[in-house]
């Protein structure tokens, strides 16, 4: 498929948010050690809240702490057979973790951009949080194209490190009660499980610096030109 044409490391599409308010921690049943894996608010804004719908970037209807103690019993899983399950990100201080998806109907959020559904395309000048600087951003309407979506079959579960958390947390004006090594950032469903292109305005934003609500990791022109070559050619679901 197209998507398996990237397999080599490349910067990965999720390995971007910044952190916000609280975080929810949550270990593994069978483990009392302290969890390693903290869900981020940032990331939390990705789940359904009950009672409501799935609807923008509120895509996972899924308990929050259960999905949380899942990601820490995978981890735990994978340390205690000997493997390492931190996959390297785009900047040392990103790591993602690739499992299999537990998540009941959960849909695969991105989808080749074809002759006939290019003019089901939506744009509008976007930011992720107040903070942030809008960009242009391009996506499918999920009710247009929710007849070419199929079940994900992976999870890309993508983690900052609590220092790099700290200091975006600091350049934003803000705070965070956890002190678990790693934040969930971000969750993509995808049917691969490796990294996914990081999209071209997110590598631009972060290029710009934790003020703007970017990493402050700067351009790499060879990645961005393969980021170019895939999200020319797919769309982001919501």
């Amino acid at each position: 498929s197209t998507l398996r044409a990237f397999r080599r490391p490349i910067p990965s599409v999720a390995c971007h948010p910044k952190v916000r308010r609280q975080s929810v921690i949550m270990g593994s049943e069978t483990n009392h050690a302290k969890p390693a894996i903290s869900l981020d608010p940032f990331a939390a804004r990705n789940f359904v809240e009950p009672g409501q719908t799935a609807h923008g970037k509120a895509f996972i209807t899924f308990d929050k702490a259960e999905f949380t103690a899942r990601v820490n019993a995978w981890y735990e899983s994978r340390v205690a057979a000997g493997e390492n399950p931190l996959k390297a990100g785009y900047a040392p201080f990103c790591k993602h973790i690739f499992m299999p998806n537990f998540v009941p109907n959960l849909e695969d959020t991105i989808l080749p951009v074809k002759e006939g559904n290019v003019s089901l395309l939506r744009s509008e000048y976007m930011a992720r949080t107040e903070k942030e600087l809008p960009v242009l951003t391009r996506w499918f309407p999920r009710e247009s194209v929710k007849d070419q979506l199929r079940d994900a079959q992976f999870l890309d579960v993508i983690l900052y490190s609590r220092e790099q958390i700290i200091e975006e947390n600091k350049a934003m004006g803000e705070t965070t009660d956890s002190d678990a090594p790693w934040g969930i950032v971000s969750i993509k469903a995808q049917g691969i499980d490796v990294e996914i292109p990081m999209e071209p305005i997110t590598m631009m934003r972060n290029a710009l610096g934790k003020e703007h609500g970017g990493s402050g990791v700067p351009l790499d022109q060879e990645a961005y030109k393969q980021s170019v070559e895939f999200w020319d050619k797919h769309a982001r679901v919501q």
